[in-house]
């Protein structure tokens, strides 16, 4: 039976592919999650109209991630920790912290889109990256500083 995928349905294809599945798989699993449409010409028309709008979203989600990684490449921000012997934090900075900062000044990010490449355990400026799209990635100054 083919199919046209709506979603990107791993180890099967990604949005807008025909491809030709089993039967069962197809009424069983496909169609009744919306992963997939029968293919025959109206569903074909309706999966033009919607890679149109998806297209259009996408556009408007990189325009908006761009400027969004503008702002956080001139943001700097500061977070306190408790300090023991020669400058090493008890814990480590974590992307949750990150986030929860980022989020105080107006920025509402995924702890997961926060990219940590080395532990942060000691006192310092560190770079860290975000990840806004599939392919734009900001950099955000970190001021690990101790706690009072």
């Amino acid at each position: 039976m083919k199919v046209i995928l709506r979603q990107n349905v791993e180890s099967l294809g990604e949005i807008g592919e025909i491809v030709n599945v089993k039967a069962g798989y197809a009424r069983n699993y496909l169609i009744p999650r919306s992963l997939a449409y029968v293919a025959n010409d109206s569903a074909i028309r309706a999966l033009e109209t919607e890679k149109r709008q998806y297209a259009v979203k996408m556009d408007k989600a990189k325009a908006h991630a761009e400027l969004v990684a503008a702002q956080l490449g001139e943001l700097q921000i500061t977070i306190p920790m408790q300090v023991g012997e020669e400058g090493r934090l008890f814990g480590s900075v974590t992307s949750p912290m990150i986030a929860q900062e980022l989020e105080l000044r107006g920025f509402n990010v995924d702890r997961r889109n926060i990219i940590i490449e080395e532990q942060i355990k000691t006192l310092g400026i560190f770079d860290v990256k975000v990840k806004l799209h599939t392919d734009i990635m900001a950099n955000l100054k970190v001021w690990v500083i101790g706690q009072d």
